[in-house]
C-alpha cells in the first residue's frame, strides 16, 4: 500500500485505498476457498498485543498470519510489560527488532498511534476505545457481497455510537459514499468534531451522515440494520441499569426490520446479547427483566442476520491488510 506504513485508522487512507484492500481480501477468501496456497509473505513474524482479550480479531491475525506464511506471537493481558514495567516507545523499539509487524488491541488510540511511532515496522490497529478499522473492512467486504456495491447503501446504526464501532462505520461509510445513520438518544452521538470531519468527507465522496433519535424514521428503506453491545468490555456493571434505559428503545426487533424493508439484512460485530446463553447475558437478563438486549434472538437467528459472514470476514481483510503493508 503506497505511501502507508500502518494501519491505525480508515481516516488515513483514500476511498480508492479502502476499496484496494476489500479487493485484495475479496481475492485471497477466492484462493482460500479453491484451496489455492498463498505464502506470500513466508520467514516473516508479525506480535500480536492483546491488552484487551479476543475472539475472533486474536483467531482472525491468526490464521491470516498463518495462511501467509508467517510466524505469530500472542501476547495477552499479562503476557508483557507493555506501560506496565516497560513504556510503548520502549517495548516498539524491542518488538520492531524482533518482529516485521505488531497489532495492538488494547485502550487508547494515542497508544498504537505511539506505538506506530517507534516500532520501525507496520503497526496494525485490532481496536482502540476510538477506532475498529480491520472490523470495518470485513463489514464492508460483507455488505459488499451481499448488495453488490458500497456505494449509496443505507446502514443504520442503533444504540451506543460514541465509541470506536459508531466512530469507525461512520468514517467507513463517509469514506465510501454510503448513506449512514446514527439512530439513538442525542448523548450517545458520535463525537461532534468526528462529525465535522466526516462531513467535510461526505462532501466530496457524496455520501450521506444522518444522526436521528426516533427508531422508525431512521430505519425506514435500511439496506443495513447494526448494532453492538450496549456496555463495552472494562466498564463497570453499574452501568447496566443506565444503558438498558436510554437503548432499551433502540433494541433490533422484528418490527424495525419489517419497517426497513425485505432487503434489509441484520450486522454485528459480535459477540451479541440476544438470549441467556452466555454468563452476562443470563446474569443481565434476569435481572432487569430482558430475553436479549441489543437484539431480539428471532432477529439475529433470522435469514437476514448475515453476522457469520461477518466473523469470517475479519479474517480474509485482516489478511488483506497484512500482505498490502508487508508485501
Amino acid at each position: 500500500m503506497k505511501n502507508h506504513e500502518h494501519f491505525l485508522k480508515l481516516l488515513d487512507f483514500t476511498p480508492a485505498e479502502i476499496q484496494q484492500f476489500l479487493d485484495t481480501a475479496a481475492d485471497l477468501k477466492a484462493k482460500k476457498k479453491a484451496g489455492i496456497p498463498h505464502q506470500y509473505l513466508a520467514g516473516k513474524n508479525v506480535a500480536l498485543i492483546f491488552e484487551k482479550t479476543s475472539t475472533r480479531t486474536r483467531c482472525a491475525f491468526e490464521v491470516a498470519a498463518q495462511d501467509l506464511g508467517m510466524g505469530s506471537t500472542y501476547l495477552g493481558p499479562t503476557g508483557s510489560q507493555i506501560g506496565v514495567k516497560e513504556s510503548i516507545a520502549d517495548t516498539a523499539r524491542v518488538l520492531g527488532r524482533m518482529f516485521d509487524g505488531i497489532e495492538y488491541r488494547g485502550f487508547g488510540q494515542d497508544l498504537v498511534e505511539e506505538l506506530a511511532q517507534y516500532a520501525g515496522v507496520p503497526v496494525f490497529n485490532g481496536l482502540t476505545n476510538e477506532f475498529h478499522p480491520t472490523q470495518i473492512l470485513a463489514d464492508f467486504l460483507t455488505v459488499q457481497e451481499h448488495f453488490g456495491k458500497l456505494k449509496g447503501v443505507k446502514l443504520v446504526y442503533m444504540g451506543d455510537a460514541r465509541y470506536n464501532m459508531g466512530n469507525s462505520l461512520m468514517v467507513g461509510c463517509a469514506k465510501m459514499g454510503m448513506h449512514f445513520v446514527a439512530c439513538a438518544p442525542e448523548k450517545y452521538f458520535p463525537d461532534a468534531a468526528l462529525v465535522k470531519q466526516c462531513q467535510a468527507i461526505a462532501a466530496e465522496t457524496g455520501a450521506t451522515l444522518e444522526f436521528i433519535t426516533d427508531p422508525m424514521t431512521a430505519t425506514k428503506g435500511a439496506d443495513v440494520l447494526y448494532t453492538d453491545v450496549w456496555v463495552s468490555m472494562g466498564e463497570p456493571v453499574e452501568v447496566w441499569a443506565e444503558r438498558i434505559r436510554d437503548l432499551g428503545p433502540y433494541q433490533i426487533t422484528k418490527a424495525l426490520m419489517d419497517n426497513a424493508g425485505p432487503q434489509c439484512k441484520f450486522m454485528h460485530c459480535l459477540p451479541a446479547y440476544h438470549d441467556h446463553k452466555t454468563k452476562v447475558g443470563r446474569e443481565m437478563g434476569e435481572k432487569f427483566g430482558r430475553e436479549a438486549m441489543e437484539v431480539t434472538d428471532e432477529v439475529f437467528e433470522s435469514p437476514a442476520s448475515i453476522v457469520f459472514d461477518e466473523a469470517e470476514n475479519r479474517m480474509h481483510t485482516i489478511k488483506a491488510v497484512i500482505y498490502e503493508l508487508m508485501k
